[in-house]
């Protein structure tokens, strides 16, 4: 079957990238949902089948694949919002949506590899596919943004093609080694852990430049801000979730070996000083949309927390990521409707928006109490999940700190939110646009999920969670 994705969705977006005429555009991105759809509901009723030897429906690739498609609509439809106000041409618009559609794909790829290997290629599609779409304002800015997130990324995969390296060495000392998952991990329990450590320590510096986490944060920040909002909301949700599951994957092969606790503790101190950096950009950020992106940061600090902690940190870690996906990209589908009243994304010159559009402020208020972890927010639950499993484990210390500048965080995403939507600047400038109520439905209804999955997760999605984190100690 993902033979027949892979050809089918490589044409239609190979085809998107040249066709000049709208009516074939929409009929072209609407013939692709279809076909992302249909790959996602297979996976998902063909959960642990092998496909062409080296993809696999395992339980954790099928959720991110749900929350891929899901996003895929939503961010298909705020593109052509997007668009339109831009007017941009027609050729602007084709190759928008040919790169689009080629890092969706790319990112069910990675979602779905069961070859260590296969996964390092196409999370580096990722970064092309997506290099194309930060780029598309073709402004200077754009234009160094996307040279550092491509050198950033590009150093980052090259550091974990050596750990793969590395790995391979330390197999080699015993026997031939096979980069697929499951032979992998059992092949892992007979190697030196000197070669263990420094193996894990190449892959996880590698895969933090997708996450996110630090010391690799630096990847997508710019990124974010020079990108159109739609292509950001991407950044910091399914593409994050790349970098997230190819840790997950790394982790769950190393998790049997004797060096469990050391890189459990490497991940904490990556998530705890992830949560330390952007609690203190976000105290001076002045940008919309790098303000989002220091808040995905700490989430990300948080969700390697909960993975390296064990436990309930498993399970907790994995939704963190779902539920994050959906809140981050609300924002920054609201962030474009917001820019487009205020015409600057620059939070000091705006102000009043409750007043100027209450449908988009009331999805920032929404927002607001689902990224703090403010009770119903799913997003609450699974905090309190990953300090119950800190706790658990003894992690006193990185609990403190965590609590600490989870804090300042709240202080500084509070006071943000809070001026855009109700400072009364005397001297605030017109409207640029009216924002149609319509724009913000398909946020309310990413939002409307995370206080569900909070209050009522559905069976399925934990089922798939517990299918997914079962073989870790």
């Amino acid at each position: 079957m993902l033979v027949y994705y892979l050809i089918i969705a490589f044409l239609i977006g190979v085809v998107s990238a040249f066709n000049r005429n709208r009516t074939a555009r929409i009929l072209l991105l609407a013939l692709f949902m279809a076909v992302q759809t249909a790959m996602t509901i297979y996976a998902y009723l063909h959960l642990n089948m092998e496909d062409f030897g080296y993809f696999k429906y395992d339980a954790i690739g099928v959720i991110f694949m749900c929350v891929l498609t899901l996003l895929s609509y939503t961010t298909i439809y705020h593109s052509y919002i997007y668009l339109r106000h831009r007017q941009d041409g027609s050729r602007s618009q084709s190759l928008y949506f040919g790169a689009l559609i080629m890092l969706i794909i790319a990112m069910t790829c990675v979602y779905v590899a069961s070859h260590i290997g296969l996964m390092w290629v196409f999370i580096e599609l990722t970064t092309l596919s997506v290099a194309v779409l930060i780029y598309h304002e073709r402004t200077p800015l754009a234009l160094e943004a996307t040279w550092k997130y491509v050198f950033v990324c590009s150093i980052g995969i090259t550091i974990t093609f050596i750990g793969i390296i590395l790995l391979s060495f330390g197999v080699g000392e015993t026997e031939t080694i096979n980069f697929s998952f499951t032979p992998l991990q059992v092949q892992l329990l007979n190697v030196n852990p000197s070669w263990l450590k420094l193996s894990f320590l190449f892959i996880i510096i590698g895969f933090c430049t997708k996450m996110g986490l630090f010391p690799m944060h630096t990847a997508a920040i710019d990124a974010h801000t020079v990108a159109p909002p739609p292509i950001s909301a991407f950044i910091s949700t399914t593409l994050m979730n790349v970098g997230f599951i190819a840790i997950f994957r790394t982790f769950t092969i190393f998790a049997h070996t004797s060096i469990h606790p050391w890189m459990s503790q490497v991940l904490l101190w990556c998530g705890l000083i992830s949560i330390i950096v952007s609690a203190a950009y976000l105290l001076k950020v002045k940008h919309m949309k790098r303000m989002s992106a220091y808040s995905s940061i700490e989430h990300m600090g948080l969700a390697a927390i909960g993975l390296a902690s064990g436990g309930i940190g498993y399970f907790a870690a994995i939704l963190h990521m779902v539920l994050h996906s959906f809140v981050k990209a609300s924002v920054f589908y609201q962030i474009d409707q917001c820019h487009r009243n205020f015409g600057t994304y620059i939070i000091s010159e705006t102000g009043n928006y409750f007043n100027r559009n209450r449908p988009g402020a009331m999805v920032f208020l929404l927002v607001l109490i689902g990224i703090i972890a403010m009770p119903p927010s799913g997003l609450f639950v699974t905090e309190f999940w990953i300090f119950k499993a800190l706790f658990t484990s003894s992690h006193f210390f990185i609990l403190f700190f965590a609590l600490l500048f989870l804090s300042v965080t709240i202080f500084a995403l509070a006071k943000n939110f809070l001026y855009i939507l109700f400072n009364q600047t005397k001297d605030l400038l017109p409207a640029k646009e009216k924002i149609v109520t319509s724009e913000t439905y398909s946020q309310y209804f990413l939002l409307a999920l995370i206080f569900y999955f909070g209050i009522n997760p559905p069976v399925q999605m934990i089922n798939l969670i517990q299918e997914a984190v079962k073989n870790l100690p």
